[in-house]
């Protein structure tokens, strides 16, 4: 199954999309930045349904919970899915070939439709006649290589009779997250750029404990009016997803950016150097009130998890922001 999510999705939601594919299937690899393979062989024996089932239940998903409509194309090969899911236009679907189908379908598609194949490839091929899919099938392999160079030509040659041996390889994405704050208006306010901040802080942090990750390192990006960025990175003592940890680091690098008159339009919290929860050693600590604080996130987590992440927010950050 190969999955195109809407182009200029944030990375954000296009981490939940591919959460939402585990749920059906473990071996998924994503593709940045929008897009993503899944094998379903072992999924349909598991969950006893068809491809085009497991497609149509991914897509009312991503729709319910997330707002995000995908586009899904199934096949027997990387090739064939990708292909399926570029051609569906309008509104996201699914599109199913089943191997019985391939040639058929494969034939009548324009060649730049077949997945692989580029632009300038598709160019020379229409300068010799080959327009469509199947005339790319029918011209022997040793031709399409003299035209498109020998890796390159087998590669087209195979793809357009619907041969394809590459398996689906598990793959997530680089170990980052982050929180995108905007300002409605400029911000000169340092009570309203901090009020953001713990915002961002507070999401992020919910985040990954929900991935069950922890952050090594923040980096904090300032965006002034006029475009001008300013942004720095420091490592945190020990990997942490608590608020305590995250909030103290973000305080420190907003101050050694040194505001005075900037006027800010956005900020952007980023956890770098993840690395998954269980591997963060816990570290005793005789602070009762830092125990009392772990406590009430656990508890926070839960309201969050059954009434939604805005049902808990600390109470500055109700200042308008984006």
């Amino acid at each position: 199954m190969h999955v195109r999510c809407p182009d200029r999705l944030g990375e954000d939601l296009y981490r939940q999309v591919l959460e939402l594919m585990a749920e059906l299937s473990p071996v998924v690899q994503a593709l940045p930045p929008t897009a993503a393979l899944v094998e379903l062989k072992g999924a349909l024996r598991y969950h006893g349904v068809d491809a085009v089932r497991l497609g149509e239940v991914l897509r009312v998903r991503t729709i319910s919970r997330l707002g995000v409509d995908i586009r899904v194309g199934i096949g027997p090969t990387i090739t064939v899915a990708a292909t399926a899911s570029g051609r569906i236009t309008g509104p996201g679907g699914v599109l199913a070939v089943t191997p019985g189908q391939v040639t058929q379908w494969l034939g009548p598609l324009p060649v730049q439709a077949l997945h692989g194949i580029g632009p300038r490839q598709a160019e020379i091929l229409r300068d010799y006649g080959v327009h469509c899919v199947g005339l790319l099938a029918a011209l022997p392999p040793a031709t399409v290589q003299r035209l498109l160079g020998g890796r390159a030509g087998r590669q087209a040659a195979d793809r357009a009779r619907g041969i394809d041996p590459r398996p689906v390889t598990p793959r997530a994405l680089p170990a980052t997250a982050s929180v995108h704050r905007a300002f409605p208006r400029h911000a000169l306010d340092g009570a309203a750029v901090r009020a953001a901040l713990l915002d961002a802080v507070v999401t992020l942090a919910l985040q990954l404990r929900r991935r069950g990750q922890a952050a090594r390192a923040l980096t904090l990006t300032l965006r002034f009016a006029g475009g001008a960025t300013w942004d720095k990175t420091r490592r945190l003592t020990e990997a942490s997803a608590h608020e305590d940890d995250l909030r103290t680091m973000a305080y420190r690098l907003i101050d050694a950016a040194g505001l005075q008159r900037g006027r800010i339009t956005a900020i952007t919290l980023k956890a770098e150097d993840l690395v998954a929860a269980g591997q963060v050693a816990e570290q005793i600590s005789l602070d009762q009130a830092r125990e009392a604080r772990l406590a009430a996130e656990e508890v926070s987590d839960r309201i969050r998890a059954r009434f939604g992440p805005d049902a808990i927010r600390p109470a500055t950050t109700l200042l308008r922001v984006g």
